[in-house]
């Protein structure tokens, strides 16, 4: 098996400086399909921010697409965050400017200099996600769930080897949701690792795959637990 994509032993996760989540410990590889459940404040959203350099570990050992959290030095977050693509609830693209150019931007931002290239991979991405059309349209003239696909699309335009997914069928409604499951499901299929932070437990009945809870400070991997 090859190296893990994500290995944690022993973290602790922290919200506001006080310990969250305490002696995290597991794996994630190429191809994972991982559900991150657990009730609001349980340390979802923290655990998250931690894999993606967001908050630092208060304690243990955490390698993320080979970089070392515990050591990770602030100029080495934006290339740990070009291997990975993130993907939250509220979509968050720019709404003063179509498709086409919240998609250019991203790809500008990580340094693609060369126009026909980005414009290339924009029309990839864009197929990717069943939305060739999309590009000359602003974010407020497609649906929710449109956007949602268009903000998976900003997320593999690196074409990352994780992809990190927090609450992102959360503003939707069940048939869009499951649209965007069938998504997130292709692309792990691909080779990608995807871990996704839900509270729709009909989403996960009907696409089952490995789950991660958080509860009582703790985190269990419920393939484990149940083995």
């Amino acid at each position: 098996m090859s190296e893990p994509l994500v290995n944690l032993e022993n973290v602790t996760v922290q919200q506001d400086g006080a310990p969250v989540l305490s002696n995290v410990s597991f794996q994630v590889h190429e191809g994972d399909f991982v559900y991150l459940i657990g009730k609001t404040g349980s340390g979802k959203s923290s655990l998250l921010r931690t894999l993606y350099a967001d908050i630092p570990p208060l304690e243990g050992a955490g390698l993320v697409a080979g970089y070392a959290l515990e050591s990770m030095k602030k100029r080495d977050v934006p290339l740990l965050r070009r291997r990975m693509g993130i993907v939250f609830q509220d979509f968050q693209l720019l709404q003063d400017r179509d498709v086409q150019k919240n998609l250019l931007f991203v790809l500008q931002a990580i340094g693609w200099n060369d126009r026909k290239m980005a414009n290339d991979r924009i029309r990839e991405v864009l197929e990717r996600v069943g939305l060739p059309d999309a590009g000359s349209k602003k974010p407020h003239r497609i649906s929710g769930g449109e956007q949602q696909r268009i903000a998976v699309a900003r997320a593999l335009l690196n074409d990352p080897a994780l992809i990190i997914a927090d609450e992102p069928t959360g503003n939707l409604d069940p048939e869009t949701s499951e649209g965007i499951m069938k998504l997130l499901v292709d692309v792990s299929k691909s080779g990608r690792a995807v871990l996704m932070a839900t509270h729709d437990y009909a989403l996960i009945r009907k696409f089952p795959s490995r789950i991660l809870q958080c509860a009582n400070g703790a985190l269990v991997d419920q393939e484990r637990a149940s083995g």
